[in-house]
């Protein structure tokens, strides 16, 4: 599998996001391995969502075990629009909040490289301005003296 050369691996995707479950998603978690990532982290949501608006989840003996489609079935059926709307959100904010580090630090380092190539050209244009100017100068000055030197030893052997 190759990945996309735009893609960043500093991002992290929305499973990754939701991976951290709360206290009470772990054992349903962990008891299904072979769980695909997002059937894993849809049920992490589920849970996750449940506590955010104060349901509290039915884990009942059998269901401690239930696996990660069970739970996304079970919230898909029983959850309210509410629930579903409190679960966005939260999600929302937290991938925000992952997100916002990152981004603050990319954007700094391209700034940084951004400016850092405008100055070294600036730099470039006004050593080669400088030079030649200097050049021209030195060149006038020289010149001057030069003449000045040989009219007044021309005065002298008058």
């Amino acid at each position: 599998m190759t990945q996309d050369p735009v893609f960043d691996a500093s991002i992290p995707v929305l499973t990754e996001v939701v991976a951290d479950p709360p206290a009470a998603a772990a054992p349903a978690t962990a008891a299904a391995p072979a769980a695909t990532a997002p059937a894993a982290a849809a049920a992490t949501a589920a849970t996750a969502a449940t506590a955010a608006v104060g349901a509290t989840p039915q884990t009942h003996g059998a269901d401690a075990a239930e696996s990660p489609e069970a739970l996304e079935r079970r919230a898909a059926e029983r959850w309210s629009g509410e629930q579903w709307s409190v679960m966005e959100r939260r999600l929302t904010e937290r991938v925000l909040q992952q997100l916002q580090g990152r981004i603050d630090f990319v954007l700094e380092q391209r700034l940084r490289d951004g400016i850092a190539e405008a100055v070294d050209k600036a730099m470039t244009g006004f050593s080669a301005e400088i030079r030649t100017s200097l050049h021209e100068s030195l060149g006038q000055v020289v010149s001057r003296a030069v003449s000045q030197e040989i009219a007044h030893l021309q005065t002298l052997g008058k």
